[in-house]
């Protein structure tokens, strides 16, 4: 199951090299190549969404299966133990799934925004040019 949570531990992170990337001002000559990049990578990395979706499923699951510890002496110290390391662990992988999801969506909405700026313009620069 770790291996799940790693693959969207990189995608995640790849998806913030992209997003800082494209926002650096330093790179106008590298831009138009990083957008074509980008927006080819925008489509397959959309399985992010499926994949969050399921594993958000998993922790809900393990959170409904999980050994309850009603009464004081119910549980053992290490049961105990056990029980609070499994919340923090699906505490950390919904903020993963949030930070996966959250950092996809700013991919997807800066791209576009670049793209619609570099074709205002280009528009702007060809009315210049016929007056």
């Amino acid at each position: 199951m770790a291996l799940e949570w790693v693959v969207l531990g990189y995608a995640a992170a790849a998806e913030a090299i992209m997003l800082l990337l494209i926002t650096l001002p330093l790179l106008g000559g590298l831009r138009k190549g990083l957008i074509s990049v980008v927006r080819s990578a925008l489509k397959p990395m959309l399985s992010i969404v499926p994949f969050c979706l399921f594993l958000l499923m998993d922790i809900y699951w393990k959170y409904e299966t999980r050994p309850t510890c009603d009464q004081e002496h119910a549980c053992t110290p290490t049961e105990h133990l056990r029980h609070q390391k499994s919340i923090m662990k699906s505490q950390r992988n919904a903020l993963l799934i949030a930070s996966a999801l959250v950092l996809y969506w700013l991919l997807f909405a800066v791209t576009n925004l670049v793209v619609k700026t570099e074709q205002l313009n280009q528009r702007l620069e060809k009315l210049k040019r016929q007056d």
